[in-house]
């Protein structure tokens, strides 16, 4: 202060050091009261030693008010009473001195300590930065992480769709060249386009990080660099920065940045590679597979040779011995084989059977209950073909695709191909496919029978 202040005798009333939002009135007495001026100056002092406690994580300094350049002489002077600038008035949103606040143009206003100010904007630019630091390095993690694996796997996902399409076409490669050729374009064609996606989408990331990292340069040097009086004015500025910075937005992982499964699909490719697979040595399977007897619900009875499930109108007198493995409720029974790579195919005999399902369902459904969770067809881990009062469909999640069969089948092949995670229910005699489905198994399946309506039996 300015001996020209301190020896005014000017007061106000003794109260807390002023903040934020402190009211300025004029004196009404002198009375346990105090120079004004003296007020002014402790509050001063006060907002510096809040403003360096209040920084969390750094070194604490003994920066005096002359060194920072708050109170220094090369401040600007008010015009009117040319006194030091050393207050802010919030009302009208300029600096003032402590006589405006007292008996001037501001006098009733809300004013701020300059110092308290400044330390107020300069909290409010470290978590501005802060938090456009935090986003720049999400960015750096999408660009670097996220984008990068997505390169990787649509690499992976292509090769193994042309892996996919030429194991098929080399199976009847005189009749399919063209539909081989059609196909390995469209995956690449589905290939460049991810590409592109995958290029744009690290472009504009780049772009919207590297104007961040600008944004984030202009308030750091403004930070650092502004004079405090001009720094206690340039919230409109900050604002208009921050604003710019939360318009770039956060990145997100979208469907395009994947290889579409589809571009590799082909009815004709896949009719007539079943129809070399089912038409060859193997079409009945391994002789191996059996039911698992520890699975067979207690309404069913299972042959000796375990191939055989044949429903009991009647309980048995005595149950079975309580297992784990069993189903205690729906008539259903599991194969003993585990099927998790390669191609594999397999037909039931359902013979005159009225009601019936047969298909495949990870290990781990459930097995006790009445509930949709340890019933075939009617959850999300089977997959099967039901036939039921005189009508067939194909059951998964609880929903069911109505078939139209241009006649009764007494026997039901199934083929499971991992490598193109297909599922595929013929009939063996003509090898017409009766339904087809693709669905990206998460687990080694195994396959899953019920029947109500006499037997069922696989053949081998």
């Amino acid at each position: 202060m300015t001996e020209e202040l301190t020896t005014c005798d000017l007061t106000c009333p003794s109260s807390p050091s002023a903040t934020e939002g402190t009211s300025l009135t004029e004196p009404s007495g002198m009375d346990g009261e105090q120079p004004i001026f003296s007020v002014l100056k402790g509050q001063g002092e006060e907002a510096d030693t809040d403003a360096s406690t209040s920084s969390g994580g750094a070194t604490t300094t003994n920066t005096t008010d002359a060194e920072s350049g708050i109170f220094s002489g090369e401040g600007e002077l008010c015009v009117e009473h040319e006194s030091e600038l050393d207050w802010f008035c919030g009302t009208e949103q300029k600096l003032i001195c402590s006589h405006c606040a007292i008996v001037g143009s501001c006098h009733g206003h809300t004013v701020t300590p300059l110092a308290a100010r400044v330390t107020a904007v300069r909290n409010q630019l470290v978590d501005v930065c802060e938090k456009i630091q935090l986003q720049a390095l999400r960015i750096e993690k999408f660009i670097d992480q996220t984008l990068t694996a997505k390169e990787q796997k649509l690499q992976t996902a292509a090769s193994s769709a042309r892996e996919q399409i030429l194991a098929q076409v080399s199976a009847a490669r005189e009749a399919l060249e063209e539909e081989e050729q059609r196909l390995l374009e469209q995956v690449h064609r589905e290939e460049e386009r991810v590409e592109q996606c995958l290029l744009t989408q690290r472009a504009h990331w780049s772009q919207a990080l590297a104007s961040l990292s600008q944004t984030r340069s202009g308030l750091v040097h403004m930070l650092t660099h502004t004079p405090d009086p001009q720094l206690a004015t340039s919230v409109q500025e900050i604002s208009e920065r921050v604003e710019e910075a939360e318009g770039v937005g956060e990145p997100c992982d979208t469907d395009k940045l994947n290889l579409n499964p589809g571009c590799s699909e082909s009815k004709l490719l896949r009719g007539l590679w079943a129809a070399a697979v089912l038409l060859g040595p193997n079409a009945y399977g391994s002789s191996y597979l059996k039911f698992d007897e520890r699975t067979v619900s207690p309404l069913l009875s299972l042959s000796d040779d375990f191939c055989t499930l044949t429903f009991l109108h009647k309980k048995p007198r005595q149950s079975p011995p309580y297992d784990p493995a069993r189903f205690d409720c729906w008539p259903n029974a599991l194969g003993s084989l585990s099927l998790s790579s390669g191609t594999h195919s397999w037909v039931m005999d359902v013979g005159q059977s009225a009601a019936f399902k047969v298909g495949v369902c990870y290990a781990s459904l459930e097995r006790k209950g009445s509930g949709n969770e340890a019933r075939l067809g009617n959850n999300s881990q089977s997959w099967v073909l039901s036939h039921y009062d005189g009508d067939y469909s194909f059951c998964h999640a609880g929903k069911n695709v109505p078939l139209q069969l241009v006649r009764r089948p007494q026997r039901i092949g199934l083929l499971l191909d991992w490598l193109s995670q297909t599922l595929m229910f013929y009939e063996p005699d003509s090898s017409a496919v009766l339904y087809s489905v693709t669905q990206r198994f998460k687990a080694p399946l195994v396959p899953a029978c019920a029947v109500t309506d006499r037997s069922i039996t696989i053949l081998h």
